[in-house]
């Protein structure tokens, strides 16, 4: 319902808009008035509620459904009231407004990370149980997250930051391609590689790109080819590691006691112990950086990511090695020392250098998340991009020193 709000004895001269939790009016005994407008005056479509004592007028412009109310302050001009208690009251009008934003904002953050935790606590116990299933199970949840990440990663090309130095692949491209990185690790664990895979992707999505009606671009090719390697090949890491090391780790304990419902001690293979250390040395990496960085950081690592700092890649580092040889002692795997310290570096520099190049992506498109499909999050790549070098180089690593060092 709208009200032609105005003053009469004076012109309005300034306006403040604020967001309040609660209605300062609903503790006010003073009644409501409706004022009629004057000529010239500024026109609000809400309420007015003028407290007969006071010369600040509070105007409710919108209630939301979360009750929070959008607020403004009217002051009049002195020729009206006393310019002292006019300026008085304004400034305590306006510390009101600066006083509930802040009580605002700082709910708000509680709210984002309450939703951020809760998040993260079901996402952890959905993959742990998807990492213990292995197998098809895991190869769908893989290629579930590819798919995701893939059009996210379109998205991005797409959008106006890096659209406009380059043309993007067009629409139907990057739907073809999003569906081809998907299949990628279903294709690697029923035929057990990955190049043939990647080359007929590559073929497929040179050909849609040079038959499209427009007159083809290299930039269209290397942001397609670089999207299929990126998004589907590197992730099939992930699957040859958990589903092809099928080699059971006999001296793991846990082993020992799983039940045999669930396989028994069989189950416990070196790519499901070498997938765990892995997974948990990344999430020790990345909180151990982020705790390190907010209370020791000072010197920025790179331009990238303004946000990250020396000091919190050198504890994120500690905290990686660390995990990986604690879990190396619980998994009795890899056996020796030099083994369980490199495989944490490795872990470490993979999910560094995956986080800094989704970051640099993000910057070139000018955009903080790579989506909104996760609350508190972001989109699915600013959960696995750590993820994404590090399958790769885990399973290279245990693929090459396993002769060398008995891992």
């Amino acid at each position: 319902m709208a009200f032609e709000v105005g003053i009469q004895r004076g012109n309005l001269t300034s306006l403040a808009i604020s967001i309040s939790p609660h209605c300062p009016c609903s503790q006010s005994p003073l009644p409501a008035k409706r004022l009629k407008l004057a000529p010239a005056a500024i026109k609000f479509k809400s309420k007015l509620i003028y407290a007969s004592s006071h010369e600040v007028f509070w105007i409710p412009k919108r209630i939301l459904p979360n009750h929070r109310v959008i607020m403004a302050v009217a002051r009049a001009e002195p020729d009206s009231f006393g310019e002292g208690r006019s300026k008085e009251e304004t400034d305590k009008g306006q510390y009101f407004l600066e006083k509930e934003d802040k009580h605002s904002e700082v709910q708000d953050k509680a709210n984002q990370l309450k939703k951020r935790v809760l998040s993260g606590i079901l996402i952890g116990i959905s993959v742990g149980g998807i990492v213990l299933a292995g197998g098809w199970v895991f190869t769908i949840g893989v290629a579930a997250a590819v798919f995701a990440g893939s059009r996210e990663y379109f998205e991005l090309v797409r959008s106006r930051g890096i659209a406009s130095g380059m043309t993007p692949p067009p629409r139907y491209v990057s739907r073809v391609c999003s569906v081809i990185c998907a299949l990628m690790p279903i294709w690697t664990l029923y035929f057990g590689h990955i190049d043939s895979s990647v080359t007929s992707a590559a073929f497929v999505v040179a050909i849609a790109l040079l038959v499209q009606r427009e007159n083809p671009r290299f930039a269209q090719l290397s942001s397609a080819m670089f999207g299929l390697f990126y998004c589907g090949y590197l992730p099939c890491f992930w699957v040859k590691l958990r589903c092809s090391l099928s080699v059971p780790a006999l001296n793991t304990e846990i082993g020992r006691l799983w039940p045999v419902l669930l396989g028994g001690q069989t189950h416990w293979t070196v790519g499901l112990v070498a997938t765990l250390i892995c997974v948990s040395s990344i999430i020790a990496a990345d909180t151990c950086a982020f705790i390190g960085g907010k209370a020791f950081g000072r010197t920025p690592l790179t331009n990238i990511s303004p946000k990250k700092t020396w000091e919190g890649a050198v504890i994120g580092l500690a905290g990686c090695v660390a995990t990986s040889f604690i879990l190396s002692k619980i998994f009795y795997w890899p056996k020796s020392l030099f083994s369980s310290v490199a495989f944490g570096f490795l872990n470490f520099f993979g999910s560094l250098f995956g986080d800094l190049t989704e970051s640099m992506i993000k910057r070139d498109a000018g955009v903080k998340d790579s989506g909104s499909l996760i609350p508190g999050h972001g989109g699915i790549l600013d959960r696995v991009d750590s993820y994404i070098f590090t399958g790769a180089l885990a399973y290279s690593f245990v693929g090459t020193f396993k002769p060398l060092f008995g891992v």
